[in-house]
């Protein structure tokens, strides 16, 4: 059985940081890339970043860029995604996805096997 799990959301203020991860179980890891993505209530849901299979490339959406960083640790079975300077908009519940690596782009939700449940960051102003 395929499982993701995430870790790490929270209340934090304006400015403030956050460490996401997301374990997988079920799933030989490295033959997936990973994505998280996120929605707020309302909205639809967004990419956020991708790393594929080996770590070597990685992607982000451009509000995040040089604020977020995604990694992963392939004998960990974990993705990680740190989220520095926060801001209000960055509230939402942040869902981590696997898909098959070198297949699909990165940035489209279609392209994930599986998801987590969502963990819920709230920046406060």
């Amino acid at each position: 059985q395929v499982q993701l799990v995430e870790s790490g959301g929270g209340l934090v203020q304006a400015g403030g940081s956050l460490r996401l991860s997301c374990a997988a179980s079920g799933v030989i890891f490295s033959r997936y890339d990973m994505g998280w993505f996120r929605q707020a209530p309302g909205k639809e849901r967004e990419f956020v970043a991708a790393i594929n299979w080996s770590g070597g490339s990685i992607y982000y959406t451009e509000s995040v860029k040089g604020r977020f960083t995604i990694s992963r640790d392939n004998a960990k079975n974990t993705v990680y995604l740190q989220m520095n300077s926060l801001k209000p908009e960055d509230t939402a519940v942040y869902t981590c996805a696997a898909k098959s690596r070198s297949v699909g782009y990165y940035g489209s939700a279609n392209e994930y096997n599986y998801w987590g449940q969502g963990t819920q960051v709230t920046v406060s102003s």
